[in-house]
């Protein structure tokens, strides 16, 4: 292990910030609406966190990659002010529109061509949740990972990982090199980089590869490489009625009953099955009976 020189790549994924935005004016606190504001997943930052400090323990090197839009390379530059070596923005058109299985390979051609010691990237994101990509792409490679991982120490067999067990216990898991670990977002607090580290981000190069950096062929990536697609068909969600507020007048008891009832009830409705021309000819009739005759003679055509 001594021989080779400890490698750590780092996945950033941006979430949206579940903060709203705020400014302060001369009456006290507004809210303005600017959007939805993007952010670095937390528990992305915490794994780069630890990778950072374990680089510079054992005089390793750190490569912040990102899968995703130009407005990514912002969050590779504040990886790049906190201690990155290396950045990489992964994209192109072709990529848009995938599942976790189109996005697994896409990262798992980037990992083959990096071939780092260590994959390192977030337990869960943000905003919704797990995302099983990266897990798809060290299953593809063949590489051992564990999730959920508090701490991790390297030893002449490998690394040691902390990781976060069922009712709040503990366990520690041994991998050997290579191997991916998906780190809690309560593995390490992130610091401040500092402001000659944040303009010396500005100018720091971004590499950036897209379909023939990684030779793949577009038939395996975004919608057309897709496994999980869209449903063509559903049936409705039922349209909530919000029970109304309790009257104050009301005792006490009652108005408790009435919030008790359950909050939101569903809104009465049937569906109807029918084949396809007894639904048009329903329809018909209801555009005779709400007077929109031209458009019932027009379809009748």
């Amino acid at each position: 292990m001594a021989a080779k020189p400890l490698d750590i790549a780092v996945l950033l994924r941006e979430v949206r910030d579940p903060r709203p935005p705020v400014r302060l004016e001369e009456q006290g606190v507004a809210v303005r609406d600017t959007g939805i504001r993007r952010i670095p997943n937390p528990a992305d930052l915490s794994a780069l966190e630890v990778a950072l400090r374990l680089a510079e323990a054992m005089r390793g090197s750190v490569t912040v990659l990102a899968v995703g839009p130009k407005r990514l390379e912002d969050a590779l530059c504040l990886a790049a002010s906190l201690g990155a070596d290396r950045t990489l923005r992964v994209w192109d058109d072709g990529m848009s529109g995938g599942d976790a299985v189109a996005d697994a390979r896409v990262l798992r051609r980037v990992l083959e061509i990096l071939r780092p010691s260590l994959f390192f990237t977030g337990s869960r994101v943000l905003d919704r949740g797990d995302d099983p990509s990266a897990a798809l792409a060290a299953c593809a490679l063949g590489i051992p990972f564990t999730n959920a991982a508090l701490s991790l120490a390297i030893d002449s067999d490998g690394v040691q990982v902390l990781r976060k067990a069922e009712r709040g216990g503990r366990q520690k898991v041994s991998l050997r090199l290579p191997c991916a670990v998906f780190f809690d977002a309560a593995a390490a607090e992130p610091h401040y980089p500092d402001l000659e580290a944040v303009l010396g981000s500005l100018e720091a190069p971004v590499e950036r590869w897209g379909m023939p950096e990684l030779g793949l062929p577009a038939v395996e990536l975004g919608f057309a490489g897709a496994v999980l697609r869209p449903a063509g068909v559903a049936f409705p969600r039922p349209d909530p009625l919000r029970v109304l507020t309790p009257d104050p007048t009301l005792p006490g008891h009652e108005r408790v009953a009435v919030l008790l009832s359950g909050g939101i009830r569903a809104r009465e409705g049937r569906i109807h099955f029918s084949t396809p021309d007894e639904a048009v000819a329903r329809l018909l009739d209801i555009f005779a009976e709400e007077g929109l005759l031209d458009v019932a003679e027009e379809a009748k055509r």
